[in-house]
Parts: C-alpha cells; sequence; structure tokens
C-alpha cells in the first residue's frame, strides 16, 4: 500500500484548539495506511459527508446532521465547562438588548453559529437577523449589533479588542444550563469502522496517546502556538488546560442537551442519538 493510495484519510482542522489530539499524532500513527487532510471545519464536515474523508474531527452540529452514518470516539473531544477562549461574541450592547438584532455570522462553524442561536432565541427569547461574512471584525460590526468569531480569529480578536464586549458563548451555554459543551468530536464513518477494524482501533490509540503526551508535556506545543498565532506561554498554558478533550458522560450529557434544543427550533431534521465506537465493534448508544 503506497503513500498515494492509503487507506484511511484522516480530517484534521486547522485550529489550535485541535492541537493536544494532533500534535503527535503525525509520529505516533507513522503508517502509509493514513493520509491526514487539513482543512476548515466546515470543508472537514462535507468531506466526511460526501465520504472523501473517513475520520477526523466534525463540528458536533455536523454529527447530529449525519449521525447515521458515524461512530464516535470515545474520551476525543474539543469540549469545555464554561469559557472556551476562542468562541467569542463582539457587541457593543449587552445581549438581551441585541437578542432581536442583525447579528453577522463565520462561514466556518456550524457547531457555534448554532450555539449561539439557542442562546439568543431560547435563554434570550430573541428573533434575530443573520448574515454571513468574513471574519473581519471591523467590516463586520460595520452593518451589525454583534458579530461572532471562532478559532484562532476570536483569539487574536481578543488581544486586540478595546472596543467591544465580548460573550465567551461557553460561558453562557453553562450559565443557562450547567452543562458542559462539546464543539467537535471525532467521527469515524461507519464503513470505515467495518472494513478496517485494526486500523481505526490503531489511529485512537495515537490520538489517546498524542492527548496524553501534550498533557503531560505541553511546552513544544505552547512555544509553537506562540510562534504561529502570538500571545505568552501563560496565554497558551491557560487555553490548552481551560479546554477538555475528553468525550464522557458528562460530555455526553451535554451535547444531546445541545442537541435537543437543535431540533426543537429546527436546526436539525430529527433527533439525535450518540453512537460510540469501541474496539469490540459494539457501539454503545445514548440518547
Amino acid at each position: 500500500m503506497s503513500s498515494q493510495d492509503p487507506k484511511i484519510r484522516i480530517g484534521r482542522i486547522n485550529y489550535t484548539n485541535v492541537w493536544p489530539i494532533y500534535y503527535y499524532f503525525p509520529e505516533l500513527m507513522n503508517s502509509s495506511e493514513v493520509e491526514i487532510i487539513e482543512q476548515v471545519p466546515t470543508s472537514l464536515n462535507q468531506a466526511m459527508k460526501a465520504g472523501s474523508i473517513d475520520m477526523g474531527p466534525i463540528s458536533s452540529f455536523a454529527y447530529g446532521e449525519s449521525f447515521e452514518q458515524y461512530l464516535l470516539y470515545p474520551d476525543l473531544s474539543v469540549s469545555a465547562y464554561g469559557e472556551v477562549n476562542s468562541i467569542l461574541l463582539f457587541h457593543e450592547k449587552p445581549l438581551r438588548e441585541i437578542a432581536n438584532g442583525h447579528i453577522v455570522l463565520p462561514t466556518t462553524s456550524a457547531t457555534s453559529v448554532n450555539l449561539l442561536k439557542i442562546i439568543l432565541e431560547k435563554f434570550y427569547n430573541g428573533k434575530p437577523t443573520y448574515e454571513y461574512a468574513q471574519p473581519n471584525i471591523a467590516q463586520m460590526m460595520e452593518r451589525a449589533d454583534a458579530a461572532l468569531l471562532i478559532g484562532d480569529d476570536a483569539i487574536k480578536e481578543n488581544w486586540r479588542n478595546k472596543t467591544y464586549m465580548i460573550t465567551d458563548l461557553g460561558q453562557e451555554w453553562a450559565k443557562w444550563t450547567g452543562q458542559w459543551m462539546s464543539f467537535a468530536v471525532w467521527a469515524i464513518r461507519k464503513e470505515t469502522a467495518e472494513q478496517y477494524p485494526e486500523l481505526v482501533a490503531e489511529a485512537f490509540n495515537a490520538f489517546m496517546a498524542s492527548k496524553a503526551k501534550a498533557h503531560n508535556d505541553p511546552l513544544e506545543m505552547m512555544q509553537e502556538a506562540q510562534d504561529a498565532v502570538g500571545g505568552t506561554s501563560d496565554y497558551w498554558h491557560h487555553y490548552f488546560h481551560t479546554l477538555c478533550y475528553d468525550f464522557g458522560p458528562e460530555q455526553w450529557d451535554g451535547l444531546a442537551l445541545y442537541y435537543k434544543y437543535c431540533y426543537e427550533l429546527g436546526f436539525l431534521p430529527k433527533p439525535v442519538s450518540i453512537a460510540l465506537w469501541s474496539e469490540n465493534k459494539v457501539a454503545r448508544v445514548t440518547e
């Protein structure tokens, strides 16, 4: 099997929030049978749905849209209980005053966009109007009451910001629900899990080993984040340790509530169940 003909194509999001799970993965999964493909979340979501990528992190909302096609790795996610630091709404007035306003959204993440809609429409009883734009806060706010940024765009704008109020959507979700929020989950197409069970298990072990190694010795990763994005070592230490990369019962409960609200508000066409991959090939399912 040549490197031009891999058995499994693994997606990678090009945001720092997934670095701990991926940072050491290529060296730990040094196999010509896998290929790593880097994309923004929306492109990765589409590629997974189309079958041109076989596994990888997808936005939690994308799993909800196509959950019958996927299994989720346990113990792997990008989650937060409270602040997430990279999913930020910038606004000039308090949320309750802009709940019926005009909101500009990024084109790069369905999970965060629908989380914001839940917050404004369910928790604040708002009926805002929305439009999508490139992530440039000055241009976005020219015609809006609020603008949402995610990932490294949000991080950098937060450092620069001297103008706007900032709401961390992870914090807002926890305030209203008392629950965790999972922003990305690690999905495997069901046919891939059936066709290559040993390779899927090997990839899981490599992801888990990378997560453990990055947690135990984060200095190299933090330095690379500083070089690539900016900021201080203290900031990146706080950032990587605030995010949670586990995916267990607490995260499942929070995600199930998110899906429930998405279904109730009409963002998803049917109720979602969470099906987990396991090495004995029996998926545990939570409703």
